[in-house]
């Protein structure tokens, strides 16, 4: 059982104060309660959104928009009890109660999920400038930028954590003091978070020679600007079971020719094909490495992953490919950070 003092608030709070707690706690809910804290009702991440979809002014009172019949578990009630009411009402958070009806903590569905924790580092750049997403990101670090209801580096930051990783390195540059407030130290995920402060920017290859220490398990680096639904045990599983000193993620890319290919031999035309499609790979952004690979990266200088990996298989290192099947989205340009606004509530629900 977690704690949820946080997550409380009275039937009367409006509609915009309940957005800024469901936003500030990683649980995306909110438990309405009477002065006696007895339990009336709960609010979530997906009935703020509807509400305003509907039209429900902001500061309206959250007791109008509330789930009045919220599903919850007695105190004492067994793992077994919670989990089957979690299966079959489909939640991810139940609240705990006594017998008053006062609340007393919340079970979370991860918490019954979860394999046990790793202890390999991640380390997400989130250091970039997001030139090409101005001017979003003139007042903003484009890993604040929010999807959803919630910034593009806690999405990544949440999918790793659902997949037991708890010691993370954000490296950060622009607007470094506004990721570190938002982050701190992680105690808000449970997690640990702590900062690789570029003084100068050293590509996502670089950043690496800011760790503290060489540490003894293989390293997992994420670039700070994508969307993804990898899993990243599969990824590290793979990365083992290959014997790979480097493993980086592909994204297959398909594009279409908006003309016809001509076939010629010389002057002599052979053939035409109408708008062919092209199919490549793509460099997806995720990587894995080893730890002795970080002896191989210069102090102060920008190196990007492409070159690391290039030089690491020019000294014939075993450096392998894991192509991503799921979702993945490069957030590059403004019309990725759209798509990716309207794909949030069907990838990440």
């Amino acid at each position: 059982m977690r704690d949820c003092t946080g997550m409380l608030v009275k039937p009367n709070t409006t509609l915009h104060q309940t957005i800024q707690i469901i936003e500030k706690d990683a649980a995306q809910i909110a438990l309405v309660v009477d002065s006696c804290s007895r339990l009336l009702g709960t609010v979530t991440d997906g009935d703020v959104r509807r509400a305003i979809l509907q039209g429900v002014n902001i500061h309206q009172a959250v007791g109008s928009i509330m789930n009045n019949d919220p599903k919850a578990v007695p105190q004492g009630a067994s793992r077994q009890a919670v989990w089957d009411l979690m299966v079959r009402q489909g939640l991810r958070r139940i609240p705990v109660i006594d017998e008053h009806r006062i609340v007393i903590g919340i079970e979370a569905l991860e918490d019954f999920l979860q394999p046990p924790k790793r202890d390999n580092w991640v380390v997400i750049m989130a250091g970039g400038l997001g030139s090409r997403l101005a001017p979003l990101t003139e007042d903003c670090p484009k890993p604040l930028l929010k999807v959803g209801p919630k910034p593009i580096l806690e999405i990544i930051l949440d999918s790793l954590i659902a997949h037991s990783f708890r010691n993370f390195y954000f490296s950060v540059n622009y607007k470094a003091e506004m990721i570190e407030s938002y982050f701190e130290n992680g105690s808000r995920w449970g997690v640990n978070i702590r900062y690789l402060r570029e003084k100068q920017r050293l590509g996502t290859a670089g950043a690496l020679s800011l760790l503290p220490f060489t540490p003894k398990q293989p390293i997992i680096i994420v670039n700070g600007d994508l969307l993804t639904r990898v899993d990243f045990g599969h990824l590290l599983q793979v990365h083992h079971a290959t014997g790979s000193t480097a493993t980086m993620c592909i994204s297959e890319y398909t594009q279409t020719i908006p003309y016809g290919i001509v076939r010629i031999e010389g002057n002599r035309f052979l053939g035409i094909k109408e708008k062919p499609v092209q199919q490549h790979f793509v460099n997806a952004g995720i990587y894995v490495v080893e730890p002795q690979v970080l002896s191989q990266i210069p102090s102060d200088t920008y190196t990007d992953m492409p070159l690391l990996f290039e030089q690491l298989a020019g000294q014939n290192k075993s450096v392998n490919v894991f192509p991503v099947r799921d979702y993945w989205l490069d957030i590059g340009h403004i019309e990725d950070y759209e798509r990716a606004n309207r794909d949030y509530d069907e990838v990440f629900p």
